[in-house]
């Protein structure tokens, strides 16, 4: 007799962890990979967050915490809205995740019911729709434009079909790296706000930006649900740490949730998150880092043929219209690899029905890696 298999498991992958494996594959047998395909940081976590991971090693303080998370990392992310926004957030509002896909799955399940309706952008993070999937939660891909950039509008939300429940935006955006302004989000606010409609807003990619300010939806809602992570900025991505800000009457199920779900963010990350808060010199460094990569990147790639860029505001993304070149963002993908041994994510992982013709670049990574890529790709078109 046959056993069933759930249909929540059927969803589609995350690609950028196929071509990764793929990527990886390569390098076991030998051959080098410039690894512009995955979105992380190629810089190691701050002195400081090693030598507090180390004490605590030491001491052996790794048991359980408070499903919402150990009170100084509460207090010191609460001391972070109010040095960066302005803002003054009671700590209980803050539930410290697994990660920022912790924080979604918290989200989504204390905010949404099966069937309901959430909007978000495509381009956009592929999780998102596939985890809202799996929770039985129909999400609405609003087709942004270049012209939009790649960004949700009260007028797309308008022309969406049928009731909206929420919407996801992200800001800076992976994979297009647009940002949007403060009477942007002000206008995405107030619209959610007269329709009953709940925002999620994902901050993970805050700090990383380059000559926009960054806005955070605490600054101007609080009803919005907040999401954030220690694994960009912070270049913490293996540690698994991330928080949520929650409105009052989301505190209490979140909290069933996460002690069901997780039992508790890992305790280690969470003593090491403490010392993170404290390292914006070190961090802001690696930005200036990911500012020359970026730069370079600009200035290289449409001599290689890449000539379509949205504009990068802030993360470490380039989103290439490649359609010039190729229908199949796939097969060129792999081609690329093949051929050059430079890995990049197609575009299908962040936009279904037009990602075809897109692909994103990720310069995270060393510049080294980058100049060489970008001297790879140049005439590789041309000799193919």
């Amino acid at each position: 007799m046959t056993l069933k298999t759930a249909s929540r498991g059927t969803i589609p992958p995350f690609i950028v962890m196929d071509v990764m494996r793929a990527a990886n594959e390569r390098e076991a047998a030998g051959e080098a990979v410039l690894h512009l395909e995955v979105g992380q940081p190629g810089t190691p976590a701050p002195a400081p967050v090693l030598e507090a991971a180390r004490k605590a090693l030491d001491g052996d303080r790794i048991g359980y915490t408070d499903a919402l998370g150990i009170p100084p990392l509460r207090r010191g992310i609460a001391g972070h809205y109010r040095d960066q926004y302005g803002v003054e957030l009671d700590p209980e509002r803050i539930v410290v995740t697994t990660g920022s896909s912790g924080g979604f799955l918290l989200a989504f399940l204390a905010a949404f019911e099966a069937g309901d309706r959430v909007a978000l952008a495509a381009p956009g993070y592929p999780a998102y729709r596939n985890i809202l999937a799996a929770l039985g939660v129909e999400p609405v891909l609003l087709e942004t434009e270049a012209e939009h950039r790649f960004q949700p509008t009260p007028e797309l939300l308008e022309r969406a079909a049928g009731r909206l429940d929420g919407l996801i935006v992200a800001s800076p955006s992976n994979p297009t790296g647009t940002m949007l302004d403060r009477a942007e989000l002000r206008a995405l606010v107030d619209h959610c706000a007269a329709r009953g409609i709940r925002l999620v807003s994902d901050e993970i990619y805050h700090g990383i930006g380059y000559g926009r300010e960054a806005v955070s939806a605490v600054e101007l809602s609080a009803d919005a649900i907040v999401i954030n992570s220690f694994s960009k900025y912070y270049s913490m991505t293996g540690w698994r740490l991330g928080w949520m800000v929650v409105p009052e009457a989301l505190k209490r199920p979140a909290e069933c949730l996460g002690q069901n779900l997780f039992i508790s963010a890992p305790t280690l990350s969470q003593l090491a998150g403490v010392a993170a808060l404290g390292c914006r010199a070190e961090l802001d460094a690696y930005v200036a880092n990911y500012a020359l990569n970026r730069a370079l990147l600009l200035a290289e790639l449409p001599k290689a043929g890449f000539d379509r860029l949205a504009p990068a505001d802030g993360a470490f993304y380039l989103y290439a219209d490649v359609s010039a070149l190729t229908n199949d963002s796939e097969a060129f993908c792999r081609r690329m690899l093949a051929e050059t041994g430079v890995a990049t994510t197609p575009g299908v992982d962040f936009d279904p029905a037009r990602g075809h013709r897109f692909l994103r670049f990720s310069f995270a990574g060393p510049e080294a890696a980058m100049a060489e890529a970008a001297e790879r790709l140049k005439g590789w078109l041309e000799g193919g």
